[in-house]
């Protein structure tokens, strides 16, 4: 049976002028995609920012039998589909504005894996090499999940590398699951997915590749993970888009330095100078900056949690959310409780201290 929510935004998906942006918004307002679809162009005009543009292809019919054939492809090809209403979704892409509200895969996402998105070069030296090799030996032992492009390069060595150390890695790529780009790596794919990885993409089969598309791609493995490994770039290199989205999305970013005359350093060595990145000195020390191993604790206590003032009744009704939520943002906070954010954030930060709530990277919070 061909799911209606899926069917709904596929359909949206293919409106002129609706990207994820304004569908995240159009579904928030009005209620579901179904809803979205089936309202007057009228009513949705008076949904804040969405003019008359964004408006005039909803209903076309043609649109949704299109959606129909293509969840029916996906059931045939062994696609999955994943909106961001469902707990598979990637938990840190859902605090991005632009996130896309539906994702095509194949394989694994195991939301119990830590992902780190590293990425680099397509002219990938021995230097950067190494530096792949000596980080996924490293991370072996950690429930980790590496994150790239598969493309030519450091991101073929990135799942390479991390298939040899038993890591399961993900790639996004920049057109439908049914094409593998560049060709030379279906088999690094099929490997991938035969190994508890995943091929994640945004695009439907009937959606061309376009040279946008691998710019859109980039964004989102920078967010996909609360941080960003950058290996070797030139000046102007395409990796120095995945960290523009990364920093934008308020990520760790880290580059590989080298010598100022290797022009495949260079452009990391400017991402550090400019504060765009923070420069790796070692290994080790970057697995630690990657916050995500447990640290020991040498006099554990037992946890005691401040009891909240019954009286404090917005205390009370914002951890009724996070409580009903995996984890959840501070826009959504205070959109569901109705505090406004300067009121929210004191609110939550008793919380935090009271022992109840943590905060996680990108204003993500969740039960402590």
């Amino acid at each position: 049976m061909v799911s209606e929510k899926y069917l709904y935004i596929l359909a949206l998906k293919q409106c002129k002028n609706i990207g994820n942006v304004n569908l995240r918004k159009l579904i928030s307002q009005v209620g579901s995609a179904k809803e979205v679809w089936e309202s007057s162009p009228k009513s949705l005009i008076s949904v804040s920012g969405i003019g008359k543009s964004s408006v005039q292809d909803i209903g076309n019919k043609e649109f949704l039998d299109r959606a129909e054939k293509e969840i029916n492809f996906c059931e045939k090809n062994g696609i999955n589909i994943v909106s961001q209403e469902d707990a598979l979704y990637p938990r840190h892409l859902l605090n991005c504005d632009d996130a896309p509200i539906l994702l095509f895969y194949k394989g694994n996402l195991n939301p119990e894996l830590h992902p780190v998105s590293i990425v680099g070069t397509r002219k990938l030296t021995p230097y950067g090499r190494h530096f792949i090799q000596d980080l996924t030996a490293e991370l072996s032992s950690s429930k980790v999940c590496t994150i790239s492009g598969l493309a030519l390069g450091a991101d073929s060595c990135v799942h390479e590398e991390s298939l040899k150390n038993q890591i399961p890695t993900m790639a996004i790529l920049a057109q439908s699951l049914d094409k593998i780009y560049p060709s030379t790596n279906k088999n690094l794919a099929k490997k991938i997915v035969e190994n508890k990885g995943a091929l994640i993409s945004e695009y439907a089969s009937f959606e061309k590749m376009v040279k946008e598309s691998f710019l859109q791609r980039n964004r989102i493995i920078a967010g996909f993970s609360p941080q960003l490994i950058v290996v070797e770039t030139a000046y102007g290199g395409g990796s120095v888009t995945t960290v523009t989205a990364a920093n934008l999305y308020n990520r760790d970013v880290f580059a590989l330095p080298g010598k100022i005359t290797d022009v495949y350093s260079q452009g990391c060595n400017s991402l550090i100078a400019n504060n765009k990145a923070e420069c790796i000195v070692d290994v080790k020390t970057l697995i630690k900056n990657l916050n995500f191993m447990p640290q020991p604790e040498l006099f554990a206590e037992p946890e005691v949690k401040i009891k909240i003032d019954p009286s404090r009744k917005d205390h009370l009704k914002v951890l009724e959310i996070i409580t009903g939520s995996k984890s959840i943002s501070l826009d959504e906070l205070a959109e569901k409780s109705g505090i406004l954010h300067h009121k929210l954030l004191p609110i939550l930060l008793d919380l935090e201290i009271y022992g109840y709530v943590k905060c996680l990277s990108g204003r993500q919070y969740q039960l402590n």
